[in-house]
């Protein structure tokens, strides 16, 4: 039996769905819709999905496929969830994390931290090519201190994020950033030239916008005063030292030069919990729950104890409830969650994809356009609607990258001004979904929930603003060229 083409009415049911009951959830379950509410409505909706496929001919067997291969393109990100928790396990056991707390409170107030947070990984990630591993390493200390200084973690999430992915969008290692030109048709310097048109004005405002946020943030006295004991805990249970720095300091390196992520990760992993059988034998004996200072026993005690921090739950306890706070870790575990929430989501993604469904509603988007304006906003809108429904940010910028191309080139575009976009919408509005594999991820990593961090993800959220003020207002819109246009 032929397929029959789907009907815009029906390929949007199950979005509607998604969108409903994640809205109850959220209603419902508050900061917590991550722990499994949201993970059931996408298996629900890709469900609807299914049986609207199964009345168009679609064969089950093809839509589980989809879900599956949609699945499969996820799975070096999945590794890197569980290698970010066994990192941060690690690193938190052998007093890296701690370490950079330490020193951090020395440096940094309140009123110059959500700033200096920002700056600090957006070099780390414009370096790196990586916001996640950026967040999930740099970004777990700046959070440990902003929460050290008393200042809200959503602030602190959102400067994190707000850093990290600008980094990321200009930097030249970066994937998206090689992706978006390879989409659009031009060549990485001349789209990573063009971006800096958009992107800077952002961050500039973001800056400023955490700068005025920073020297009026209402800290309390009590928490400011905690500071100095906060460091003296840290100094009394870690031996606090600068030589940790070079275990990060290698990962970075690692990723700079174009190391994948997976073998970078593993390494610091590994490279945190040798550091920590090394230099922290207070910890090895707390974690492994066994004191004995006899060579052999001592090398079963290390193995204990950094297995345990890759893997499960480790509190270690200090003189301040605070800092037990700070420094208690879940390792791998602590991803599962976010794991759980990723497969959904491309199940979802994967399923809507088969059936023709996500073709049918982006196409439909096309017939929008109507002038070089209207161009601009459905390319940017589009980018949107599949970071929420896709789940997946390279979705979001292939999937239009290819639509649209076409269409800036009848308008006499160059190319750059649709990678840009790409970028300006699909890769800074990725983490502000929770159930996309961004969001999800950043979520996890950090522990706070999206919607905690997304009002103050200043330049993700001024971003696609930015490229819609520069295409209404006509400004700095770069022309194809007479010899492309013929061609």
């Amino acid at each position: 039996m032929k397929e029959k083409q789907p009907s815009l009415k029906v390929a949007l049911v199950p979005v509607i769905l998604l969108i409903t009951l994640l809205s109850i959830n959220v209603y419902l379950f508050g900061d917590d819709t991550i722990s499994g509410s949201n993970q059931l409505t996408l298996l629900i909706s890709a469900s609807c999905a299914a049986l609207l496929g199964l009345s168009y001919n679609i064969k089950y067997s093809d839509m589980l496929k989809g879900a599956v291969d949609s699945i499969s393109s996820a799975m070096s990100a999945l590794i890197i969830l569980l290698l970010i928790g066994s990192l941060a396990g690690t690193w938190m056991m052998s007093g890296i994390v701690p370490s950079m707390i330490y020193f951090g409170l020395k440096l940094l107030s309140p009123s110059i931290f959500l700033v200096a947070a920002c700056i600090i990984c957006s070099i780390v990630s414009l370096a790196t090519g990586s916001s996640w591993s950026t967040i999930a390493t740099i970004g777990i200390a700046m959070l440990g201190i902003g929460n050290a200084l008393g200042v809200p973690e959503g602030l602190t999430g959102g400067a994190i994020i707000s850093g990290s992915y600008f980094g990321d969008k200009m930097s030249p290692l970066s994937d998206t950033t090689n992706l978006a030109p390879a989409m659009a048709g031009t060549d990485l310097i001349s789209h990573i030239k063009y971006m800096m048109l958009t992107t800077i004005p952002s961050i500039i405002i973001t800056l400023i916008i955490f700068l005025f946020v920073g020297l009026n943030l209402d800290t309390q006295v009590g928490q400011l005063s905690q500071v100095e004991s906060l460091q003296n805990a840290l100094f009394s249970r870690f031996n606090i030292s600068l030589w940790t720095f070079i275990v990060p300091a290698s990962v970075i390196f690692m990723i700079i030069k174009k190391v994948p992520a997976i073998p970078a990760l593993l390494f610091g992993s590994i490279a945190g919990g040798i550091y920590g059988a090394i230099f922290q034998p207070d910890i090895i004996h707390e974690i492994s729950g066994n004191t004995s200072l006899s060579g052999f026993q001592y090398v079963k005690n290390s193995y204990i104890a950094i297995i345990n921090s890759m893997t499960i739950d480790v509190n270690i306890q200090t003189n301040n409830l605070a800092v037990n706070d700070l420094i208690s870790t879940s390792g791998m575990s602590g991803m599962l969650n976010t794991i759980w929430l990723i497969i959904c989501a491309m199940s979802f993604g994967g399923v809507m994809e088969k059936t023709g469904f996500l073709n049918k509603i982006t196409s439909t988007l096309l017939e929008f356009v109507s002038s070089q304006k209207s161009l601009f906003l459905t390319t940017t809108g589009t980018c949107m609607f599949l970071n929420v429904t896709a789940s997946d940010q390279y979705l979001a910028i292939v999937v239009p990258g290819r639509m649209f191309a076409s269409s800036f080139k009848k308008y006499g575009l160059d190319p750059k001004n649709l990678s840009r976009t790409l970028e300006d919408t699909a890769t800074v509005t990725s983490p502000l979904v929770p159930w996309n594999t961004c969001g999800a991820t950043h979520a996890g990593v950090l522990g706070i929930s999206t919607f905690i961090y997304l009002p103050y993800c200043f330049f993700n959220l001024i971003s696609p603003l930015m490229t819609l003020i520069f295409a209404y207002g006509n400004i700095k819109i770069a022309k194809l060229s007479t010899n492309k246009v013929t061609n």
